[in-house]
């Protein structure tokens, strides 16, 4: 048994990253593609031969080979074509950020409750190895009680005026393209909530965000989150307890930023002890497919439901409101 996946649109990060995953995973098989560019298409035909190529959204949709779709849409099309694919009876792997606000949100959880379907956010870090490992070390207390939590990522994207990320009308943002990685990942790891937002810098360019600077409480840690469209590429996560600290230099584009380390640096008999754990090949765009394809086949488990990708966007609207207070 397998999933057949259809794929809408010919997106580079699908053709460079989702594609490549879904035709590696296990009990997965990428058999449709929606684009109306033979020339966007090819590439995809050469990741998976016998390719069917449907001109038109709704024609993949209709494909009764067609068992879940892949949406990397731009993100203002996120929900509607979430709600159509879930109509035709399609399980859903929605691009991160899946929405642009709770409201949004909840409709796609009445949709996939409705329907009976399948349906998650593409929020692929917490399939990584190096993630589960890190979030059972936390468990065990390999840091004492935990303190502080600083999250950082960014990129350079100026130069790239037409990018949709730098387009307001499109769901454009930095918060909306990688907070969703340092916010959803202090959660994820903590099991914990934002009480409340601190405090909260954006610097917007004609109405995107391309930087900001947050402070927010939890129940038992201080937390403090800076993304940017408009800074040399850096990415880190540091958990900062009484007994030791964990940092993961590569949290969100393993592999590809640098290797994916756990850097566990705690206090023993004689000083501080510092443990490096190394996670050099693992994909976690496949494993991400696999837990799909296990979740729709055998009813398994899945890490990222859109109950917790909801609490995400939850603390997304929280920052927003604090930005206009």
């Amino acid at each position: 048994m397998v999933v057949r996946w259809g794929v809408l649109g010919a997106a580079k990060f699908a053709r460079e990253h989702m594609a490549p995953a879904i035709n590696a995973a296990q009990r997965g098989q990428l058999v449709a593609l929606a684009t109306s560019s033979s020339d966007k298409a090819k590439p995809f035909e050469d990741i998976a031969p016998g390719l069917r190529v449907h001109t038109s959204y709704e024609a993949l949709l209709a494909d009764p080979e067609v068992d879940a779709v892949y949406i990397p849409l731009p993100n203002h099309l996120h929900v509607e074509w979430a709600l159509k694919a879930m109509e035709a009876g399609k399980h859903v792997l929605v691009e991160k950020p899946l929405a642009m606000s709770c409201v949004d949100f909840d409709k796609v959880i009445a949709k996939r409750d409705e329907t009976g379907v399948m349906a998650a956010e593409a929020y692929m870090i917490v399939h990584h190895p190096q993630w589960k490992r890190a979030k059972a070390l936390y468990e065990s207390g390999a840091i004492g009680k935990l303190i502080r939590v600083n999250g950082a990522f960014s990129y350079d994207n100026s130069a790239d005026t037409q990018n949709i990320r730098n387009d307001a009308s499109k769901g454009g943002g930095a918060i909306p393209d990688i907070g969703v990685y340092i916010y959803g990942a202090a959660r994820f790891l903590t099991g914990q909530e934002p009480e409340k937002i601190l405090s909260t810098e954006v610097r917007r360019e004609n109405g995107v965000d391309v930087w900001s600077h947050i402070t927010a409480q939890f129940p038992s840690f201080h937390y403090t989150g800076v993304v940017s469209m408009r800074m040399a590429p850096w990415q880190e996560m540091v958990f900062h307890g009484d007994k030791g600290v964990m940092r993961l230099s590569a949290p969100f584009n393993a592999n590809l930023y640098g290797e994916a380390r756990i850097e566990l640096q705690s206090a023993g008999p004689e000083g501080m002890e510092m443990q490096t754990i190394r996670y050099p090949a693992d994909n976690h765009y496949v494993h991400q497919v696999e837990a799909f394809n296990a979740a729709v086949l055998d009813g398994a488990g899945y890490a990222c439901p859109l109950e917790f990708s909801r609490g995400t966007q939850a603390m997304i609207d929280m920052v927003w409101e604090a930005e206009n207070v």
